[in-house]
């Protein structure tokens, strides 16, 4: 009996829950047919005022219209009658003298017949007739006043309502990462001339794979992007995962969001710079160790023999990636660019405002070691972090009876402290954001 109790307790609640949802979901559909009304009401408004506006604006370049032929017409006009007008007075002169001619022709009084043949002579030359154009000003035509809108019509039976725009297509191809910067390049699929703006959208996560639907991180928005790329700074070394999406905007409405697309920001990227190196270290582009047989010169030496120049980076190495921008050319020093006691090398790349961060990673046997950051104006003969131009974290693993298996430091070079017997390597494992100049 308790059991049938409790079963019937659990049917009254489900449907409980269920009539909740339905009374839910009865007030969600009757507040949507408000806002149908509404909305289908302000985007009657709305066209209504557009085509009101288009009204108008076709009022007023017919009247622009009409004003030039009105005022064309009335300069031809009053071309044609004064011209008109010449023509009237000269001939009725004309003809005034003609008939005075004619009546001297008809005279008998010889006598005074030189004198008035003179005259009329005299007054045929003087006559306004022979000075006329008898070819008019301006012409009868007005087919320049034509038009033709066939285009325009056409355009106008074309008028529909906005179309939603399309998902934009992110180009991971186009797009780059680099020295804490992302620039995010994107296309349409389709050529869409109504798109007024973009919006992108980004937010940190550290999910490897593909995009999650749900993430605890809110959306960071950047609105108003005219270009159909933007590049993001200021990002932090431990954004290693970022989710970036885009949508497309008209002057009405916003379509879908891309696909969204995980990058990772990956740490500021630079090389050693053999060329700057202490006679005593041993450099690759991604490591130093200390010699004291002054291997720097052997191992230069023997490269340049075999032909094969600088060593490459490991094809794995987590130092691969886009190279910075900033890269300086090789050779910007000379080959003992630090000397004496200054065990130094310095990276390949100019660091001038930010913050930078790296990692290092060293050898279980490495004893001593310093990384730290350096003004241009560093000494050949200072040692790193010794002087006002430069910094260093320095680490002293002779009296430690075991080293831990990696240490973060921020640094742009990685130096030996002491020269000794025993074998010191510093290798950079990857290289970012952490330290500001």
């Amino acid at each position: 009996m308790e059991d049938q109790r409790e079963a019937l307790r659990k049917i009254i609640t489900t449907l409980a829950v269920k009539n909740e949802e339905i009374q839910s979901f009865i007030y969600s559909v009757k507040q949507m047919l408000l806002n149908v009304e509404a909305n289908s009401a302000k985007v009657q408004e709305d066209l209504e005022a557009e085509f009101q506006s288009l009204f108008s604006l076709l009022e007023e370049l017919k009247e622009g219209m009409l004003m030039k032929i009105k005022q064309d017409r009335a300069s031809r006009t009053y071309e044609l009658q004064n011209q008109l007008a010449a023509c009237t007075r000269a001939l009725e002169s004309s003809e005034e003298l003609l008939e005075t001619a004619n009546q001297t022709l008809q005279a008998t009084d010889r006598e005074d017949f030189p004198q008035a043949a003179k005259q009329i002579k005299d007054g045929v030359t003087m006559a306004p007739a022979f000075r006329l154009s008898l070819k008019a000003k301006v012409s009868d035509n007005m087919s320049h006043l034509m038009v033709d809108f066939a285009q325009e019509r056409r355009m106008l039976q074309a008028l529909t309502f906005l179309p939603v725009p399309s998902a934009p297509v992110i180009d991971l191809a186009e797009s780059l990462v680099a020295d804490n910067c992302v620039t995010l390049v994107w296309h349409m699929p389709d050529e869409d001339n109504k798109i007024d703006h973009y919006v992108l959208e980004y937010r940190r996560t550290n999910f490897e794979g593909p995009p999650r639907l749900k993430e605890d991180q809110p959306w960071m928005v950047i609105e108003g992007i005219q270009q159909t790329e933007y590049t993001l700074t200021g990002l932090k070394f431990d954004m290693k995962y970022m989710n970036f999406r885009v949508k497309a905007c008209n002057k009405a409405v916003s379509g879908e969001f891309s696909e969204p697309v995980t990058l990772e920001t990956p740490a500021f990227m630079f090389h050693l710079d053999a060329s700057t190196s202490h006679q005593n270290l041993r450099v690759d582009d991604l490591s130093v160790e200390w010699d004291a047989m002054g291997g720097k010169v052997q191992d230069i030496k023997a490269r340049e023999k075999d032909g094969k120049g600088r060593t490459a980076s490991p094809v794995n190495s987590p130092a691969r990636g886009t190279p910075s921008p900033k890269r300086m050319p090789s050779g910007r020093g000379g080959r003992d660019r630090f000397t004496a006691e200054s065990y130094t090398v310095l990276g390949d790349t100019l660091i001038d405002g930010g913050e930078h961060y790296w990692e290092v990673r060293y050898e279980p046997d490495s004893k001593a070691f310093g990384l730290g950051v350096a003004y241009r104006s560093l000494g050949r003969f200072e040692q790193l972090g010794k002087t006002a131009a430069s910094w260093c974290l320095y680490v002293n693993n002779w009296l430690q009876a075991s080293c831990p298996s990696t240490t973060p430091a921020p640094n742009s070079c990685c130096t030996p402290s002491r020269p000794s017997s025993h074998s010191h390597c510093c290798r950079l494992s990857r290289c970012g954001v952490a330290a500001s100049t």
